[in-house]
């Protein structure tokens, strides 16, 4: 049965889509008596079956050095054929046992979340086109297909944000996702393209076979690796391109649980998959490692500033995809993936917690809340256990990821990556401690006087995922995937465990035993603002591109308005003042038709020899 299981994984994906056509009839319009709850539950049940095969198949094929690949037929053209090409291995069906298991307790914690709204088939139906994109994505092991998909989940990102398109702010959050992931997708198909005539294929396996042995030009793979780090770059939400997972937000919790989780990491999937051919050029690894260290460092400064509990989520989550693209940069492939598996769980618990928190205290301004450590222990626990999860504080999983990281920068001696990556563990222990402080901790105030734990549907998903995050470390011993502790770094060791209690104790300090009243204080207003306001990238973005885009359109709508139209409008006008003066013309008598002939005749006459006639005068 396993070994059938692991051959047919190609299924997996199809689970939710076929949950997703199921839904169809319970739309407002076709069942009314039952309403759409059914929906919900047909796709819970798709989502169930789906976990169940991934699960089997991948307990049956760990264990095997080979993975096994399936292909498809697609098209065949003279000179061209496309197949879609399939991977079973460990790695892709634990990440679609990952993908599954969060999108069934996001599904349940969304039966309780939306449970007074009507759009039940709308939303499960997207939530199923985000799991069926994301597993057909960790299995699919080819380049242009892999390119397609991610144009899905940008899809399902502007369906899911967009999803209560009767507020303005949802709808520009869902444009402005849309629009920025668009930008970084048009340079990734470039890339795509590019690479085919070099490899003549896009097949990872064989893109890798290639690379060991490819002579390229070195700037052109430069460009080439560099366009194929942009699409991940806005997937990932990284400088500049990461405006949109904040805006993001806006759509309904139950969807972020997944988006800020797993769908975030697509882009990292990608480039782990395409880590030998960017590793053909130091130029594009170079980027890589750039763009990852600026973001890890500027977005948790600016998650630590935040005041929203969704925003300090989101900012938390583009640093810690900067962390992945600096191990990617690195050369580090795996410890990416390790750090995408401890940074899902971590993150969901989080994510989980602010939703049963803004569900009953109705704010999600963190400054109006306080006293809830006894209101909401369940709450409280779960977020504090994501909180240990995310940074690295021994022993759970967040720390072995990131002590693989900062060793392997070591050893290869760079150093000042090691301590970029050190510093922003620091800065987010101490945005964590201060998320929880300012929650938890304190007396209670008016939003959280009466703010007793949800219901049960909500409860229950975020403690189980808060119980995934405590025990990941036990699973990954299971499966032989820590390390010896006669070969850990002792003082990587060490250097990350205290950043992790400082930076988490001075948090404590000042948000839950208030040595100081007003913490915000301590820095100067200016500084708040800078990285309150995100460096004022936004304005920076109204003053520049969009001006720019401005002007541009307004300057085209001036051209086509009074210079084509206006051609085109003068040429009518004269067609019509020459035909309305020649229909005077036509008088039936030959003595005026020779006249004019002769007038005419003149007329050229004078006009060709005007310049002899000159020479005469």
């Amino acid at each position: 049965m396993t070994p059938i299981l692991a051959q047919t994984s190609w299924l997996i994906p199809l689970y939710p889509l076929l949950g997703a056509l199921l839904t169809i009839p319970w739309l407002p319009t076709i069942i009314r008596r039952t309403g759409p709850r059914p929906a919900g539950y047909v796709n819970i049940l798709m989502t169930a079956l789906a976990l169940l095969h991934s699960l089997a198949a991948f307990l049956g094929i760990w264990g095997q050095s080979s993975a096994q690949f399936f292909f498809i037929p697609w098209l065949q053209a003279p000179g061209l054929q496309l197949t879609i090409p399939f991977e079973a291995s460990a790695v892709t069906l634990g990440a679609c046992v990952l993908i599954t298991s969060l999108n069934l307790l996001a599904q349940v914690y969304a039966v309780g979340y939306m449970e007074m709204d009507w759009g039940w088939g709308r939303f499960f139906t997207m939530m199923a086109l985000f799991e069926a994109g994301m597993c057909a994505l960790a299995l699919c092991n080819s380049l242009l297909f892999d390119y397609m998909l991610l144009e899905i989940l940008t899809l399902g990102t502007y369906l899911l944000v967009g999803f209560w398109y009767n507020q303005s702010l949802v709808v520009t959050g869902a444009r402005d996702a849309f629009l920025t992931k668009r930008v970084g997708d048009l340079v990734l198909l470039m890339g795509v393209l590019a690479i085919y005539p070099l490899a003549h294929t896009w097949d990872f396996r064989e893109l890798a076979a290639w690379a060991q042995e490819a002579q390229v030009d070195p700037a052109l793979m430069a460009l080439i690796g560099m366009a194929l780090v942009a699409g991940p770059m806005s997937k990932c939400a990284q400088f500049p391109l990461h405006l949109w997972l904040d805006e993001a937000m806006e759509g309904p919790l139950p969807s972020t649980i997944l988006r800020n989780s797993v769908v975030i990491t697509t882009g990292i999937w990608v480039l782990f998959k395409l880590e030998p051919v960017i590793s053909l050029s130091p130029v594009a690894l170079t980027f890589t490692i750039a763009v990852g260290a600026v973001t890890a460092m500027g977005a948790t400064l600016i998650s630590a500033a935040q005041i929203d509990i969704k925003r300090v989520l989101s900012y938390l989550g583009s640093a810690y995809m900067g962390l992945m693209f600096i191990a990617i940069g690195s050369q580090q492939p795996q410890v990416a993936l390790a750090l995408a598996l401890s940074y899902g769980l971590a993150m969901a618990a989080l994510v989980m917690g602010s939703g049963s928190i803004a569900f009953t205290v109705i704010t999600q301004d963190i400054t109006q809340m306080g006293g809830l450590a006894s209101r909401r222990p369940i709450t409280g626990l779960a977020m504090v256990i994501g909180a240990l999860g995310l940074v690295a504080l021994p022993p759970l999983g967040g720390f072995w990821a990131m002590l693989a990281l900062v060793s392997g920068l070591w050893q290869s001696h760079q150093v000042g990556l090691a301590a970029i990556v050190i510093g922003v563990n620091w800065l987010a222990a101490f945005s964590l401690a201060r998320l929880i402080g300012l929650i938890f901790a304190g007396k209670p105030q008016s939003m959280t006087t009466r703010a007793p734990e949800p219901i049960w549907l909500i409860v229950m998903p975020m403690a189980i995922t808060g119980g995934f995050a405590l025990h990941l470390p036990l699973v990954m011993a299971q499966f032989h995937l820590l390390p010896a502790w006669a070969e850990v770094n002792q003082d990587m060791v060490l250097l990350l465990t205290w950043s992790s209690v400082l930076g988490a104790g001075i948090g404590t300090l000042l948000y839950v035993n208030r040595l100081v009243q007003n913490p915000a204080r301590l820095v100067q207003k200016s500084l708040q603002n800078l990285l309150a306001y995100d460096f004022y990238t936004p304005k920076i973005y109204r003053n520049t591109f969009v001006l720019a885009i401005d002007l541009l359109s307004k300057t085209t709508d001036w051209l086509d308005r009074y210079v084509v139209d206006g051609l085109v409008n003068l040429v009518g006008v004269a067609s019509l003042f020459s035909g309305e003066t020649l229909k005077y013309g036509n008088t039936g008598r030959l003595q005026f038709y020779v006249l004019t002939i002769a007038l005419g005749v003149a007329l050229l006459a004078m006009l060709m020899t005007w310049q002899y006639l000159g020479l005469f005068l």
